[in-house]
């Protein structure tokens, strides 16, 4: 599947042939609440009514808005979620969102991509 542009075009999703949902944000943009909600409309849409793991890339994110923050704890077709950064300033984002919001799934921070892929997939990368 081709990546579709999340409205608002601050990030992509798309379903990959190992059964992830990747959404990856554009580096240097602040997520708010529509960009959050648009993300999500389109995991559902992609989801067509099943749950999926997903990778959210977010390791150029320059920051998260309070009701970006807010709009992580509405469910949606991510089965968990596995947050990927880079930096201290990615870690420290994660962690508040993770500590101070009632997730709707399993969600954690990895700053490794195979280590967040083997955490979401049911038997381990090769």
């Amino acid at each position: 599947m081709e990546p579709i542009t999340v409205d608002g075009g601050k990030g992509t999703i798309e379903l990959s042939v190992d059964g992830i949902i990747h959404l990856k944000w554009k580096p240097g943009i602040v997520l708010d609440g529509d960009d959050v909600h648009g993300a999500m409309a389109t995991l559902n849409e992609i989801a067509g009514g099943s749950e999926y793991p997903m990778l959210v890339d977010m390791g150029t994110t320059k920051a998260v808005t309070r009701q970006a923050k807010s709009a992580f704890q509405i469910p949606c077709a991510a089965s968990r979620i596995a947050l990927l950064g880079s930096s201290p300033v990615d870690r420290v984002i994660a962690n508040f969102t993770i500590a101070r919001q009632t997730l709707p799934c399993p969600t954690r921070f990895f700053t490794s991509r195979d280590e967040a892929l083997n955490w979401l997939l049911p038997t381990p990368l090769p």
